[in-house]
C-alpha cells in the first residue's frame, strides 16, 4: 500500500469480505493492525512538523482523488 487511500480500500474489502464470509476475522484483524501502524507513523510525521512549524510533505497522504460519478 503506497497511501492512505489504498490502505482505505484494502480495510474496505476486508470489511466486505467479513461481513460475506469470504475474510477470515484473524486475518482482517491483522490487516487493520497493520494498517493503524502506518497512519499513525504518518501522525508522528505531522505532529513532528507541527512541532517545528514547517509544511510536510507526506508522500502516503498527498493523495490526488478523482471525482467519479
Amino acid at each position: 500500500m503506497k497511501n492512505v487511500v489504498e490502505v482505505r480500500d484494502a480495510l474496505a474489502k476486508a470489511f466486505k469480505g467479513l461481513s460475506d464470509g469470504t475474510m477470515d476475522s484473524k486475518d482482517a484483524s491483522e490487516m487493520a493492525n497493520l494498517a493503524g501502524k502506518m497512519i499513525n507513523s504518518a501522525k508522528v510525521q505531522l505532529d513532528y512538523h507541527a512541532l517545528r512549524k514547517d509544511a510536510p510533505s507526506i508522500k502516503f497522504l498527498h493523495v490526488v482523488e478523482e471525482v467519479q460519478e
